[in-house]
């Protein structure tokens, strides 16, 4: 981010999320739905994994087992992945197309820094699509970000379309932030910031949103849904693992220096190196 009337430059974080992945029982509704729906392409896919996203960039990566339990909205988990769309009129376009396809959306809402639509995958999990302002509206006048929930002005959004329409999940797409369920925000602090290293952009009633480089979040975890849950069921389907992807190698050691020593043990499977929040979500940190 180089000046506050500029859009976020996501690249300029010290950490921004990669890929997602999910447990889903039935691999084929789900992936055609975030093909369908979203837009995104398939990349790769095998009987027991799709990985989908823009372009060539892999966004999200479907993992099939049908003996899985239905995910519980109780337990911590996922409460949604967010797709930011680089302008407003892509998101436009992307109303445009889910309103033709009569997708049933379940809110929408302005947040300051950002316009955002809401749903959910055929297996519940939640999915935001979003946009943001430019970052100098994002800021009060003591230039701290404020969020807020309102009413969205969808027919305004509309407006802002342009003639090209929806043609897919734009190649310029990313997956902007994860909202996480959590049992309790003050151990999410405890991991996210204090040992992850993010800073605590907004406090909202039950909720804390964490963010990197500037950014309004990249992270948040809220107990909505989920106050008092314990560690994460095995064998449900649902959120598996976030990818943090760290600018700087050398922030990797920091931050596995601060797990083991909060008593947090990561694995390495060549991949990345994985740490497990409190509930057993796991973060896998790559650069």
């Amino acid at each position: 981010m180089t000046n506050a009337n500029d859009f976020f430059d996501m690249s300029s974080a010290p950490m921004h999320i990669g890929k997602v992945k999910l447990k889903v029982r039935d691999l084929d509704a789900v992936s055609a739905f975030y093909q369908s729906v979203l837009g995104l392409a398939e990349i790769a896919r095998n009987d027991r994994e799709a990985t989908l996203g823009a372009a060539r960039t892999p966004l999200l990566v479907l993992e099939a087992d049908p003996t899985l339990a239905p995910n519980d909205h109780r337990q911590a988990g996922l409460f949604h992945t967010a797709f930011l769309m680089p302008t407003r009129a892509d998101l436009a376009n992307w109303v445009g197309h889910v309103a033709d396809a009569r997708v049933r959306l379940q809110g929408a809402s302005d947040h300051i820094v950002s316009e955002a639509l809401y749903l959910a995958d055929p297996e519940g999990n939640g999915i935001e699509v979003y946009w943001d302002r430019p970052v100098a509206q994002w800021l009060d006048a003591n230039g701290n970000i404020q969020m807020a929930t309102e009413p969205l002005d969808v027919q305004d959004l509309l407006a802002a379309g342009n003639s090209f329409g929806w043609t897919g999940f734009p190649e310029q797409g990313s997956i902007g932030h994860v909202h996480l369920q959590v049992g309790e925000t003050a151990a999410a602090d405890r991991f996210y910031r204090d040992v992850l290293g993010f800073d605590v952009t907004v406090d909202y009633p039950g909720a804390s949103f964490y963010g990197s480089g500037g950014y309004h979040h990249q992270l948040a975890g809220n107990v909505w849904n989920s106050r008092g849950a314990a560690r994460r069921p095995e064998g449900m389907a649902g959120l598996d693992t976030v990818e943090i992807v760290l600018r700087d190698a050398a922030d990797i050691a920091n931050i596995v220096a601060r797990a083991e020593k909060a008593g947090i043990e990561p694995t390495n499977d060549g991949e990345g190196t994985t740490l497990r929040d409190p509930w057993g979500v796991a973060i896998m940190l790559k650069n």
